[in-house]
């Protein structure tokens, strides 16, 4: 399978500020003077849905979720770590109000794009605006799995995706830091607290991962990974 083809994936695989490398020094000066750095404690929203879309995100620094909002409700459709851009849905001509909300589980520093700026480097760059295609169309395929893993699979299953996904997509390492709660887990997953503290206990005893204070280790990856296919 392609390696652009994620099913099971909970955020973006590779680096995609790599289309800032595509801009002159001119660009980046112009990229510079419509910008400004912000930090986000945790828990503070970084742009709520429906509201009107005056800049373009870049999450410099920290951990966030991106989700949709309807009353009480909400669904998580990706995580991400440092180096990722938020708000490019409201690129689209006719869109003036971010689709989604993005809030931070941890502390953030955020470069804020004025949104006609990003556009103009778009207009004026054929290789950045086909790089920001690239990342248009990877956010579909993982919005995809998510929703394949959230509607298809069992509760083993979803929270076996969150793992893998936090081991290989987000920290790219098989014992990565606990800075997410049993909540937070649970709520990627889809599923109660009660559960993924179950599951998670499950997999300890059955030898899948090791649970420190501070941090999780995968320790039988290829188990895992059979659980989140059969689901």
């Amino acid at each position: 399978m392609p390696k652009s083809v994620v099913f099971n994936g909970c955020s973006v695989g590779e680096n995609p500020l790599c289309c800032f490398d595509e801009l002159s020094n001119e660009e980046v000066s112009f990229f510079e003077e419509n910008s400004v750095e912000v930090n986000y404690k945790r828990g503070e929203t970084i742009c709520k849905q429906g509201s009107f879309a005056s800049h373009i995100m870049v999450l410099k620094k920290g951990l966030a979720k991106i989700y949709l909002e309807n009353g009480n409700d909400s669904l998580i459709l990706k995580i991400l770590p440092a180096i990722n851009i938020i708000g490019l849905p409201a690129l689209f001509d006719g869109n003036s109000v971010f689709p989604y909300s993005a809030q931070t589980y941890m502390d953030c520093t955020i470069k804020l794009i004025e949104i006609n700026a990003f556009k103009s480097l778009i207009e004026k760059n054929a290789l950045f605006a086909s790089k920001i295609i690239s990342m248009l169309a990877e956010n579909s395929v993982i919005i995809n799995g998510r929703f394949f893993c959230l509607t298809k699979k069992q509760t083993y299953g979803r929270l076996a995706d969150v793992l893998l996904c936090l081991a290989q997509r987000i920290y790219k390492t098989d014992k990565f830091p606990l800075q997410l709660t049993r909540k937070d887990l649970a709520e990627i997953a889809s599923m109660s607290i009660e559960s993924t503290t179950r599951i998670l206990t499950k997999f300890k005893e059955d030898g899948l991962i090791i649970i420190h204070p501070k941090f999780i280790e995968i320790t039988n990856i290829d188990k895992l990974t059979e659980i989140s296919q059969i689901g």
